[in-house]
């Protein structure tokens, strides 16, 4: 349950919010009205989100008078399942720059951002294992239950969007992934359980499938520290794992207030080939322990009878290292909306939104006020992962707008987000935050989020 860097998240805040450049990286096709915009190097896009299903700090370290242990046994132990999850999800960008071609009909995108993501799944039987042992039970032990993976990559990424109707946006983005660092371990199977023995009052049966798979780490962690930044580097600027994706997506109007959006991220791969390093348990064993037997153990008084156990284990079921490459695929996530716009209309901020064809091209018009609805899932170890939320958009003038949102998923059911966009001439600058309520507790929340960047947009001349 170390690790922590925070695994694709949920920026429903952001999805939609069509006055942030950085809507366009959760949906290629948003329907934005810039000539260009240009973010500021490192500044332009900041995220991070950490979350845990199961419990908080404050469900075990609490000042409540009650035993740390208990709370362990009663919380941990037996209170989580092997589908809660402690996972995370980082993201900075390093450059994010767009402009509409000659044709206003496109409008193209490119940057490269990094990105750190990770996912523990709770490892019920193990912790059991850990913490009571099997001395007194014959409970199978289910070594399954182990599952976790994340990693560290930079995203190169180049997207075009068009027009295709008054109606209709459509857009893709294609990307190039250069691994710094993986690990993962998700297809483990086997048991490990107790039987009434023949010679001994026990018989032990270790039957097990386990594998765990990285890259980079081996070559990260053998770095003098002065060396350290270029290891990372090199590995960052197409040093390291190579693999492709894409992100497709669409907006279409129903008319001129209600629209449906939805996007396909990261449908992509890595192959990990430039330091895997990996470690394998695969094989069937059953002892009954160190067995004695006289007179014939007196032949040799200097046997190591625990070393011959040992070694007898191994033979049946050996650990072992490996180097072999191997390929993991990115988490891909959906996002789907409906949103429907009212109230005021909003001043036209661009010089001209037709293009070769203005009565079949023009833009549909912008409102003061919005409402709806989205759909986000994500491929995880276990399954998909969902979360649905409802919000309202609110614009003052092209000075400032305000989105709110109510998310349910598996983290919480009232979780409050707010996020704010601010638009001073050519600056725009946006924060947001989930969870707001969880804010009152860091400690005991389950859950934090949150998002700010720095842009310089265009909308061309009047």
């Amino acid at each position: 349950m170390g690790c922590l860097y925070a695994h694709g998240q949920n920026k429903q805040l952001l999805y939609d919010f069509t006055d942030i450049p950085q809507s366009l990286m959760s949906n290629p096709a948003a329907d934005v009205d810039f000539k260009w915009y240009s973010g500021f190097p490192v500044l332009s896009g900041i995220s991070f989100y950490a979350g845990s299903s199961g419990v908080s700090a404050f469900d075990l370290f609490a000042d409540d008078g009650l035993d740390i242990n208990a709370k362990v046994r009663d919380r941990l132990l037996n209170g989580m399942t092997i589908s809660d999850e402690l996972s995370g999800n980082y993201q900075i960008e390093f450059l994010n720059i767009g402009w509409r071609g000659k044709d206003p009909d496109y409008f193209y995108s490119l940057g490269v951002y990094n990105e750190g993501d990770a996912i523990g799944y709770w490892f019920k039987d193990y912790a059991i294992l850990a913490f009571d042992g099997n001395a007194d039970t014959f409970r199978r032990f289910d070594l399954s239950h182990l599952k976790t993976r994340g990693s560290v990559v930079n995203v190169y990424h180049f997207g075009v969007q068009k027009r295709a109707s008054k109606k209709l946006v459509i857009g893709g983005r294609a990307k190039i992934y250069s691994g710094i660092l993986d690990f993962t371990s998700t297809r483990n199977k086997g048991y490990l359980q107790n039987t009434e023995g023949q010679n001994n009052l026990i018989s032990t049966t270790l039957d097990a499938d386990l594998e765990m798979r990285t890259s980079g780490i081996n070559e990260i962690r053998a770095a003098a520290s002065e060396d350290l930044g270029s290891i990372i580097t090199k590995r960052a600027l197409f040093g390291g794992d190579l693999g492709l994706g894409i992100d497709l997506g669409f907006t279409y109007y129903l008319n001129d207030q209600t629209l449906i959006t939805g996007s396909l991220l990261d449908l992509g791969f890595i192959y990990h080939s430039s330091d895997p390093k990996n470690w394998t348990l695969k094989g069937n064993a059953t002892s009954e322990g160190v067995q004695i037997i006289l007179p014939g153990a007196l032949v040799d008084p200097d046997a190591d009878f625990y070393q011959q156990l040992i070694d007898d284990i191994e033979e049946l079921a050996p650990f072992e290292e490996n180097l072999k490459n191997y390929l993991t695929f990115r988490p891909t996530k959906l996002n789907a909306s409906i949103r429907h716009n009212f109230g005021k209309q909003i001043e036209d901020r661009g010089d001209c939104a037709c293009g070769p064809n203005a009565a079949q091209n023009s833009r549909a018009p912008r409102y003061a006020n919005a409402f709806g609805g989205q759909l986000y899932a994500i491929n995880r170890p276990r399954g998909p992962q969902t979360a649905l939320s409802a919000f309202y958009l609110r614009r003052f003038g092209n000075v400032a707008a305000v989105k709110a949102t109510y998310t349910v998923d598996k983290f919480s059911a009232t979780n409050i987000g707010l996020g704010m966009n601010l638009q001073a001439g050519p600056v725009n600058l946006y924060f947001m935050a989930d969870n707001l309520l969880g804010y009152r507790n860091l400690f005991d929340s389950r859950y934090a989020s949150f998002q700010l960047g720095l842009n310089i947009i265009s909308w061309g001349k009047k």
